[in-house]
C-alpha cells in the first residue's frame, strides 16, 4: 500500500507522520517531518510542505501530495472556537458545553436563557468559527430558544458577517428555528437535542455535527485558505481527533483517561460511566466521552499560571528565585529539564482535580444525604499521557502517577490503574484515521502505547 500522511497542524509546530500499511495487519510509522506552523504567514501550506520536505530526509519521496492520502488535524488560527447558548445553565447550556468541547472546540462563550445586546457584542467581540443553539428538553420551552434565533437573525441581518450554525434544541421548534434563521441567510444544520428529556444527554450527534462543519468551513480561518491544495483527507480540530483515537482505546480495552499536556493547555479526556452504584447518587447526568480544557495550564506559554497555582515559593526552592531563565519551549538542560517536569507534573494534577467530581453531604429532615457531583473516575482501568511534555521529557509515567496520589475528596483512579505514553506522539494522528483504517490505527495505537500482546 503507498503511503498515507497526517498532519498535526499546530499553533507553532506542523508535524507530519507517514504511515504504510494501514490496511494490513502489519502497519507501520514510517518517520516524522517538521516545520514551524506559517498561518501568519497568510498560508498554512507553506509550513504542510516544508514538514513533507523534513519528513522526506527519513523516508525519501512521498510522490505527488495531489494523490497521496493527505489528512489533518488542526489547533492553528485560534483551533475550533466556539460560542454555545441553552436555556438553564445545568442543563441545556452544560449539555451543549459537554458537545462542543466533546468535539475538540474551544468554549469562547457560554450563555443560558435569553441572549442580550450585552452577549451580541461579546460575540462579535469573539468572531466564533461556529455557534451552537441549544435550549428546552424535546416538547417543552418554546419562547426562549424562539426568542433566541429571531435575536440572532435580525443581529446577523445588520452585518455581512456569516458563521455556521449548528440546532440542537426542542425538537418541537427545530423547523421554526431554521426558518427564521435561514431567512438571515445563516447556514443551519438541525441535530438531535442534546437534552431530550431530564436527566438525559444526547451529545453524540452535535458532536459529529460540529466536526463535520468545522471540516466544511476550516479553509476560512485566517492562513487556513492553503489547507485544501494539499489535504484531500479529512481535517479535524486536534483535541477532536484525540478524543476519537480515546475512544478507539476504550472499545478495545476499557475505561481509560487521557492526559494531553501542551505549552498552552492542558486537556483531560475521559471515557467512563462510573461506578454504578455513584451512578445511582449522581446529581446529574454526565456523558460517556468527556472533555475538560484548563486553558491556564499550559507547561510553556502559561508557566507564570501553573507557578501561582503551585505556590511562588515551592518552586522558587526547588529551581531558585531566577526559575524563570530555565523556562524554555523545548528544555535541554537538566535545569530546564526539571523546571518543565515539575511544571507538568502540577499541570496534570490541577487538570485532573478539575476534571473529577465529589462526594456532597447534604442535611436534611431525614439526615445525611450523600450525591456525587461531577465526573467519578474510580472505574478508570488505564491512563494514556500525550502532548509534547509528557512523550519527551524524561519520566512522564512518573509524572502521571504523582498527580493522582493525593486524592483529598476527589473521585480519582484507584491506585491499581495501569500507566502508559503515548511514545511515538501519534495519537492525534490516528485519531483521524480511525474512520477509515480503524484496525490499522488501533495496532498502531497498541505498538506507541507499548500494550502487550
Amino acid at each position: 500500500m503507498r503511503k498515507v500522511l497526517v498532519a498535526e497542524i499546530g499553533s507553532t509546530t506542523t508535524v507530519v507522520n507517514a504511515f504504510d500499511g494501514l490496511d494490513t495487519t502489519n502497519p507501520r510509522l514510517l518517520g516524522q517531518g517538521l516545520s514551524p506552523t506559517t498561518v501568519l504567514d497568510g498560508d498554512v501550506g507553506i509550513g504542510l510542505r516544508r514538514a513533507v520536505a523534513d519528513l522526506e530526509k527519513t523516508t525519501g519521496p512521498v510522490g505527488s501530495l495531489r494523490d497521496v492520502p493527505f489528512y489533518a488535524t488542526s489547533s492553528a488560527a485560534g483551533g475550533l472556537k466556539m460560542t454555545v447558548h441553552g436555556l438553564v445553565p445545568d442543563m441545556t447550556a452544560r449539555a451543549a458545553r459537554e458537545a462542543a468541547l466533546g468535539a475538540g472546540a474551544v468554549v469562547r462563550y457560554q450563555t443560558a436563557g435569553e441572549l442580550t445586546e450585552e452577549d451580541w457584542e461579546e460575540i462579535l467581540q469573539i468572531r466564533p468559527n461556529i455557534m451552537l443553539l441549544a435550549g428546552g428538553v424535546d416538547h417543552g420551552d418554546r419562547r426562549v430558544v424562539l426568542e433566541n434565533a429571531n435575536k440572532l437573525a435580525s443581529w446577523f441581518s445588520q452585518t455581512t458577517w456569516r458563521i455556521p450554525i449548528i440546532y440542537a434544541g426542542n425538537i418541537a421548534v427545530a423547523a421554526s428555528v431554521q426558518k427564521i434563521l435561514a431567512q438571515a441567510n445563516l447556514d443551519v444544520r438541525v441535530v438531535p437535542n442534546v437534552y431530550p428529556k431530564i436527566d438525559q444527554l444526547n451529545i453524540e450527534p452535535t458532536r459529529r455535527a460540529i466536526q463535520e462543519v468545522f471540516e466544511q468551513h476550516i479553509t476560512e480561518a485566517p492562513g487556513m485558505q492553503g489547507i485544501r491544495k494539499i489535504v484531500n483527507g479529512r481535517i479535524m480540530p486536534t483535541p477532536g481527533a484525540v478524543m476519537q483515537a480515546a475512544q478507539l482505546f476504550y472499545g478495545e480495552m476499557g475505561d481509560v483517561l487521557v492526559f494531553d499536556v501542551g505549552g498552552a493547555t492542558t486537556d483531560v479526556h475521559s471515557i467512563t460511566l462510573g461506578a454504578e452504584e455513584n451512578q445511582k447518587i449522581a446529581l446529574g447526568p454526565e456523558p460517556l466521552a468527556k472533555r475538560t480544557v484548563e486553558g491556564d495550564l499550559g507547561v510553556y506559554v502559561n508557566a507564570q499560571s501553573i507557578v501561582e497555582l503551585t505556590g511562588k515559593e515551592k518552586i522558587s526552592e526547588h529551581h531558585g528565585r531566577d526559575w524563570a531563565n530555565y523556562l524554555k519551549p523545548v528544555p535541554r538542560t537538566p535545569e530546564e529539564v526539571a523546571l518543565s517536569s515539575e511544571l507538568t507534573t502540577e499541570a496534570i494534577r490541577i487538570a485532573l482535580l478539575r476534571h473529577s467530581g465529589r462526594y456532597r453531604h447534604y442535611y436534611g429532615t431525614n439526615g445525611r444525604v450523600t450525591r456525587v457531583d461531577g465526573r467519578d473516575l474510580t472505574r478508570i482501568r488505564w491512563i494514556v499521557g500525550t502532548g509534547g511534555a509528557l512523550t519527551r521529557l524524561p519520566n512522564g509515567l512518573g509524572m502521571i502517577r504523582q498527580s493522582y496520589q493525593q486524592a483529598g475528596d476527589a473521585l480519582l483512579p484507584r491506585e491499581e490503574v495501569a500507566l502508559m505514553l503515548d511514545t511515538d506522539y501519534i495519537m492525534a494522528s490516528l485519531g483521524v484515521l480511525t474512520t477509515t483504517y480503524r484496525q490499522g490505527s488501533w495496532l498502531l495505537l497498541r505498538k506507541s502505547l507499548e500494550i502487550e500482546n
